[in-house]
């Protein structure tokens, strides 16, 4: 049986931490617009920033969907599911935004995530959501499954990237600045990481 939550605190909040992935769901207003669903999961690149609020790490890819929709009309939902332990689904629906580079709370928001080298990643935004219904259900379709350890891929493609060929990648893919939708995406130029 689900259960509302009124806060992201205790035994949901260590749950939701403890999770090595997790799925965000975004559409634009457009009833014919594409709906899109990502996995999230880079070790580290979750906080949850006080009993309302989380934000996640947003790095480079060749779509910026998710970056879109929120620009439009802030529309969220998170999702995570227990792949071991006890059966659990949790989401948090709410409203988001996404926060770039040359934003003045950049800094301070890096500081919710230590352990991850953002230069090594493309990092290109950090996404802020502020829940606005927070539920859980069984999880009982859910299957086992182990975590064996993050792909080392992300960050061996991009760590090589200075903001300038980053900015040049951005360009040349199709789905970056604007989405499949024709919305506006991630603004470019990127600008530059801020000195740490």
């Amino acid at each position: 049986m689900g259960k509302v939550y009124e806060r992201i605190d205790g035994r949901l909040r260590t749950f939701i931490e403890a999770q090595k992935i997790f799925f965000t769901a975004t559409a634009p207003l457009s009833g014919d617009g594409t709906v899109n669903l990502s996995p999230k999961g880079l070790s580290g690149s979750f906080a949850v920033l006080d009993e309302h609020t989380v934000a996640y790490l947003d790095f480079a890819g060749s779509n910026a969907e998710t970056i879109a929709h929120l620009r439009e009309n802030g529309r969220i939902t998170l999702m995570w599911c227990a792949f071991e332990g006890p059966p659990n689904i949790v989401r948090v629906h709410g409203r988001g935004e996404p926060v770039f580079r040359d934003d003045p709370r950049w800094t301070e928001l890096l500081g919710h995530f230590p352990g991850i080298d953002g230069s090594a990643h493309g990092l290109r935004a950090v996404i802020v959501v502020t829940a606005e219904l927070i539920r859980d259900t069984c999880g009982y379709g859910v299957p086992f499954m182990t975590y064996d350890e993050d792909r080392p891929l992300h960050r061996s493609r991009f760590e090589r990237e200075t903001d300038e060929s980053l900015d040049a990648y951005f360009h040349k893919k199709e789905h970056v600045a604007r989405s499949i939708d024709g919305l506006p995406g991630l603004p470019l130029p990127l600008p530059p990481l801020p000195a740490s």
